[in-house]
């Protein structure tokens, strides 16, 4: 025995919680401002939730749905889920009424879990009503017969006791106290790790969202392995992490702290001021802001101290150079990690190397996580690449979705007879062999003939000092079949013209990767889907604004702020 072996430990999601609340039953599991809840007070939670709901009827296979911000109640849900051997649908809370029927239709729940407490921030329980209109006139809450959602039955308030259509509370705890915790037990140890955790719906940008279908292998394997060898210091890990639960880029790492005993610490909305606070006063050992637009309003904030968050031991960004370099030179002690993923892959499917500088973290995402493949293809004829060259990037291994759910022909356009997963991603080879990303194929622009990367348009232009952010989209031209187009913030306390950035890219980059127009945003103008800037709200705005009214009046000056 070498003492530095790494092994595989597959478990359901379930036996997660109830092993670390096993071993550290007093350990803070969660903190959120002005709140704590222990592993044991959580698996006490879930268990009960996991109580009511085999009450009213829901079994072991059968699909939840789960609409709820950031708290305990959310993780109790998602975890007394698990425990019934029930299969999670996590709802998006950024979904429109109509989206959020159609999942909850098209996921086939028979039950339906969200929260109306008094001062709560969004009305979901009313964005549900909105979804499923027949909800709000329903005589009984547990014996529910919709139209819109045939296979739903009941429908509960995990927190709260007053909304039309829903179960309260109070009445739920009822149900709760008429079922013996044993049975959970029984129930939580026939679950198989192959079986159905969770069925995660994508954004659904350009149609209805598609729920990919994620074994307890896939949601689990991978988070806990970073977690415990990859992250941190290997022992009691201290996470922050500022998204959403529904999105798998939060629910990932969430999954790994709770399958290595940390702690994860978060908030029901992100604001700079209390999530450095945050930080700070739990001494975050890992930090998941993932983009520019969470972390850069944490450096620039007058709160910001390097030394408050020594004991930061590896960073999650995804961002251009020159902000890797500011965060490095801030936090000299920290890893900045670089990686990449999907819903459909359950998260991450390739990270950056601990001995990777600052400069291969900037330009590449890695190479495949232990257990995963990956190829990168010609778009047009299949066959695989050599370094430096664009292609799709194919993925295979255990954290791969077994399909879409409800939707054989979408399963058979994404996962060919090999098992191999087509992203849709535009990556390349680097010299190292890591992966580095070039956009959505979707993104890819045919200008004149040549083929053109938004995300090489968008990594230029960043590079200007006024800028804070851009995005490039294509608008179809009829000589040229279609020209980029950029749209960017201005930084604070700065002005920049369109002719001055066209000017700072003449001559520095290829005249077709010009953008033809700039658009000026202020920072709450952007669409955005969960976690990302929607491109097909700026493609909208090409297709339903002239440039005219969109773009700066004679090219004038736009400061932010």
């Amino acid at each position: 025995m070498t003492g530095t072996a790494r092994w595989t430990e597959v478990s359901t999601v379930g036996d997660l919680l109830a092993r670390s609340a096993d071993l550290h039953p007093d350990r803070d599991m969660l903190v959120f401002p002005g709140l704590r809840a222990t592993y044991a007070a959580v698996f006490e939670g879930a268990r009960n939730v996991a109580r009511g709901l085999l009450a009213l009827g829901v079994r072991p296979g059968d699909h939840v749905a789960l609409l709820a911000p950031n708290g305990v109640e959310y993780v109790e849900a998602f975890f007394g889920i698990s425990l019934l051997g029930a299969v999670v649908v996590p709802l998006n809370a950024r979904h429109r009424a109509d989206e959020l029927g159609h999942v909850i239709a098209n996921g086939d729940a028979v039950a339906l879990l969200t929260t109306a407490s008094e001062g709560q921030y969004s009305d979901l329980a009313g964005a549900l009503r909105a979804g499923l209109p027949s909800l709000a006139g329903a005589d009984d809450p547990t014996r529910l017969t919709l139209d819109e959602a045939p296979r739903l039955r009941t429908a509960v308030l995990i927190a709260g006791e007053h909304s039309d259509g829903f179960l309260p509370r109070s009445r739920f705890d009822e149900l709760v106290e008429t079922v013996d915790p044993a049975e959970i037990d029984r129930l939580r140890a026939r679950v198989r790790v192959r079986d159905t955790a969770a069925i995660m719906y994508t954004s659904g940008t350009t149609a209805n969202p598609k729920g990919c279908v994620l074994s307890h292998e896939a949601m689990t394997r991978g988070p806990v392995e970073r977690a415990r060898y990859r992250l941190g210091t290997g022992e009691h890990d201290v996470t922050w992490s500022p998204g959403p639960l529904f999105h798998i880029g939060t629910l990932a790492p969430f999954l790994g702290v709770i399958g290595s005993a940390g702690t994860f610490v978060t908030d029901v909305h992100f604001e700079p001021s209390r999530a450095l606070a945050l930080l700070a006063g739990e001494k975050a050992t890992v930090a998941f802001p993932w983009f520019p637009a969470l972390l850069q309003p944490l450096l620039d904030h007058p709160d910001f101290d390097s030394e408050a968050l020594a004991a930061l031991r590896s960073i999650f960004l995804i961002g251009p150079g020159v902000l890797l370099e500011r965060v490095q030179a801030l936090l000299p002690g920290c890893e900045l990690v670089a990686a990449c993923g999907m819903t459909e892959a359950a998260g991450i499917y390739a990270i950056s190397d601990p001995d990777d500088d600052v400069e291969l973290r900037a330009r590449a995402q890695g190479k495949a996580c232990p257990g995963m493949e990956i190829r990168i293809i010609d778009v047009e004829t299949g066959d695989d690449v050599g370094a430096g060259v664009i292609g799709e990037i194919l993925v295979r291994g255990y954290s791969v979705m077994e399909g879409y759910y409800r939707s054989p022909e979408k399963t058979a356009e994404s996962i060919d007879a090999d098992r191999w997963l087509h992203t849709g991603d535009l990556y390349s080879f680097t010299p190292e062999g890591q992966v580095a990303f070039h956009g959505r194929l979707k993104d890819m622009l045919k200008v004149g003939g040549e083929n053109v990367a938004a995300v090489e348009i968008e990594a230029f232009i960043a590079r200007h000092p006024a800028i804070e952010w851009v995005e490039v989209v294509g608008r179809p031209d009829p000589r040229l079949d279609e020209v980029p187009v950029a749209f960017v913030e201005i930084k604070t306390g700065h002005t920049v013209t369109e002719a001055e950035i066209l000017d700072f890219c003449a001559g520095r980059i290829a005249r077709y990767k010009v953008p033809h127009e700039i658009h000026f945003l202020a920072a709450d103008e952007w669409p955005r889907s969960a976690t990302k800037i929607n491109k097909n709200g700026l493609r909208e705005r090409l297709g339903t604004t002239g440039p005219q009214q969109l773009t700066n009046a004679g090219g004038a000056a736009r400061p932010q702020g």
